[in-house]
């Protein structure tokens, strides 16, 4: 990577780590929310249901 030492190359690799399963974490959350919610076809179907 073009880092001066093994060390740092460790280094700088455990941090991306962290950050790509911190970025992970937060797209699961905002994913399940978004399905708590239904699929659109589902909120679609509800809503015509409950204009009968």
């Amino acid at each position: 990577m073009g880092h001066s030492s093994t060390r740092a190359a460790i280094t700088y690799q455990h941090a991306t780590d962290e950050r790509r399963h911190h970025v992970a974490k937060q797209f699961d959350g905002l994913a399940r929310g978004q399905l708590k919610n239904g699929s659109g076809t589902q909120r679609t179907r509800k809503r015509e249901k409950d204009e009968q």
